[in-house]
């Protein structure tokens, strides 16, 4: 007989088993595994900071260990890698041949961008966008640095984007230009049919087809969410959640439930498993699923989560790059990492055990060295600041280093496109 209502602790583990946590660990990290559970997972949300490592690389780290980045980067960097770019959360990279299920997306970005608050910004670059689009046909991809040069560079609130870089990134939401990749970070333009099969955009599904598709894979990728986490995890609009919903529990595909101490009704999806314990060991990304939208983090783990990375240094309580310590089912402390690779030190500059919960600092030293090796450092250093240093500096077998409060500070960050 189907669940109907399931403990706070049952909908954890069924989260995090969804996620794929509490999985052995392979014996090899190649493509394949990488691709499955990218695959899993339904994107990999890309963030600039590089303080410790890039985002996406993080949430791979956490579920299988150690793998070769250059293994990730052909699947997610390369002209025609089996995945590609588009605002599908945040900017994340996708399985290519989602991208069609986006096509709805990209229509509504065009139609927001007509609209009376942004018409005149379009208007200002449809010439450049004209000439782009030309560029792009005659030359092939490339990047905004190519086009740009420092007299038609705006300053101001878009980090000095020119008019060639609004153009080309208006081109990319509205899917008249597209991902070819990324190189040193900097995303590479192309035109659709230069690297999409002919006319892979123009079959794609209608926008309700498209968004109950989304709907399944947020709900298979979630385990068990009410309709806020289900819509968020693609940036839906409620309304058309809510009909996908409808439509899927009519199908059988999502269950109804109630979850204990949830105010809002929840799904759980038919091949959603409720394992009796979940055994996890990581550090999660900030944009990590489990914890990226933050009303379900708190709602589920207990966990009051906010990155303070645009929070000026003297007002930020935990840190500048704050990662969440998962183990077992629960989040347990945070720690701000650094990797300094002049030193060849993975430096946790802060450590935090959460009020009321149980850290194990043995647990979290293996992890910290397991990272550390993963970015080729070979030491951990630990300063003073947080509930959990010490015992964390302990469980290392590593003194304490003061903390100096001029080492607060961080690179801004950039727009990650």
């Amino acid at each position: 007989m189907p669940r109907t209502t399931l403990s706070a602790a049952e909908a954890r583990r069924v989260a995090l088993a969804a996620q794929g946590f509490g999985r052995p660990s392979p014996d090899a990290v190649g493509s394949r595994t990488l691709s499955a559970a990218v695959g899993r997972l339904g994107l990999l949300q890309i963030d600039s900071v590089n303080v410790f490592e890039r985002s996406h690389y993080l949430p791979l780290f956490a579920r299988l260990g150690a793998y070769d980045r250059a293994t990730l980067d052909r699947l997610t960097m390369t002209a025609r890698a089996p995945h590609v770019e588009y605002w599908a959360h945040e900017a994340a990279f996708v399985p290519r041949a989602d991208l069609a299920l986006f096509r709805w997306k990209m229509d509504a970005y065009r139609a927001r961008d007509a609209g009376p608050t942004r018409a005149e910004g379009v208007e200002r670059t449809a010439a450049v966008r004209r000439e782009l689009h030309a560029l792009l046909r005659a030359e092939g991809p490339m990047p905004a640095s190519a086009v740009e040069h420092e007299s038609n560079v705006r300053r101001g609130p878009w980090w000095g984007w020119s008019d060639v870089k609004l153009g080309l990134e208006q081109m990319f939401r509205w899917g008249d230009a597209v991902s070819a990749g990324r190189s040193g970070f900097e995303r590479v333009y192309a035109l659709p049919d230069q690297v999409l099969p002919p006319g892979f955009l123009d079959a794609a599904p209608a926008r309700s087809d498209a968004v109950r598709t989304l709907v399944g894979r947020a709900a298979r990728a979630l385990g068990i969410g009410t309709r806020a986490d289900i819509a968020d995890y693609w940036r839906l609009r409620s309304d058309d959640t809510a009909a996908a919903i409808a439509d899927l529990q009519d199908a059988g595909m999502l269950l109804p439930v109630r979850v204990e101490g949830w105010r809002e009704p929840a799904w759980l999806h038919a091949d959603a498993r409720v394992p009796r314990a979940v055994t996890a060991d990581a550090v999660l990304s900030p944009f990590d699923p489990v914890v990226w939208f933050r009303r379900r983090a708190e709602r589920m783990f207990g966990f009051h989560y906010r990155i303070e990375i645009y929070t000026p240094a003297p007002q930020r309580v935990f840190g500048y790059y704050v990662l969440p310590v998962l183990q077992d089912d629960a989040l347990v402390g945070r720690v701000d990492l650094k990797s300094d690779r002049a030193r060849g030190v993975l430096r946790v500059r802060t450590a935090w055990q959460e009020p009321g919960a149980a850290l194990d600092p043995e647990r979290l030293a293996r992890t910290l060295r397991g990272a550390a090796a993963w970015q080729g450092l070979t030491d951990v250093e630990v300063t003073d600041r947080g509930t959990a240093a010490a015992a964390l500096a302990g469980a290392l077998g590593v003194p304490l280093v003061p903390h100096v409060a001029a080492d607060d500070a961080g690179p801004a960050p950039d727009p990650v496109s």
